[in-house]
């Protein structure tokens, strides 16, 4: 299995995969020999079904996690076996799409209520109003907020796939993001990580990703049977900008902690 593993990681850093997805889709090998109690490039297809039924069925997996593991399996046989006639007969299952669950005005403006200083509140308003991902906001720069008039957008770096975007800024994130700079100055990072046993912060690393909360406690705060809404606006998972619209312009240069200034005449 070492062996094996070895000549994964390295195909799939040749195709440029993520930290995250590399770890991830070897997490789903490891888990296929673990169950079958074999090494995976001697199963064949009946195996490989098999454990994907007790997944669904036993371990009660969502489809997308089963999918996940389908396509590192078909990674594996398909790209580092060679066995491409066997990694086609690996279903996809088909997952079910849903209509996000939107907070109302008043749930928004309760959960921003109960945030315990200013740097917790504006980091959820910067994650709903911008639409970001728990690890773009995590990686948010003060030259990242571009608050000209004529630009208004924030940068994000490296998001999902590898890839740069701008998102919206609003006027009311800018003042409450102003509040913060004024309160907190951060250097590197917008959200710099806390220290955990001291109030001050680590300026150079930035803040880490929160555990998932759970589900007993969803139900209890939002009063649903299910998992509780996700923060990121929802405009923002299926924002599409129309065709007849012209590209943003490039970022212009400026300084590292004049992005959040009040705009006003020109420094020399």
């Amino acid at each position: 299995m070492s062996e094996l593993r070895k000549r994964m990681e390295q195909a799939m850093v040749l195709r440029g995969f993520a930290e995250r997805t590399r770890a991830a889709y070897l997490g789903c090998i490891f888990g296929l020999a673990r169950h079958t109690r074999r090494s995976p490039d001697s199963l064949d297809v009946a195996a490989i079904q098999a454990y994907l039924l007790h997944l669904i069925t036993e371990k009660k997996l969502a489809y997308s996690s089963v999918n996940q593991a389908v396509c590192a399996i078909r990674f594996l046989f398909a790209v580092v076996l060679g066995r491409e006639k066997l990694a086609c007969e690996i279903p996809m299952a088909r997952v079910p799409k849903r209509l996000p669950q939107i907070l109302t005005r008043e749930e928004v403006a309760r959960l921003f209520a109960h945030c315990r200083d200013v740097r917790s509140r504006t980091l959820l308003m910067t994650t709903y109003a911008a639409g970001l991902r728990l690890s773009e906001v995590c990686a948010l720069q003060p030259a990242d907020i571009e608050s000209a008039p004529e630009r208004m957008c924030i940068k994000v770096r490296q998001g999902k796939g590898g890839k740069d975007r701008y998102t919206l800024l609003s006027p009311r994130l800018l003042a409450a993001l102003r509040i913060y700079w004024r309160a907190a100055r951060p250097r590197i990072w917008l959200f710099p990580q806390r220290q955990r046993r001291r109030a001050d912060v680590r300026q150079d690393r930035p803040a880490r990703l929160p555990r998932g909360a759970r589900r007993r406690r969803h139900r209890q705060r939002w009063g649903h049977s299910h998992a509780a809404p996700r923060l990121r606006h929802p405009s923002a998972r299926g924002r599409r900008r129309h065709p007849h619209h012209s590209a943003p312009a490039r970022p212009r240069p400026c300084r590292h902690h004049d992005a959040l200034l009040p705009s006003g005449p020109a420094r020399t």
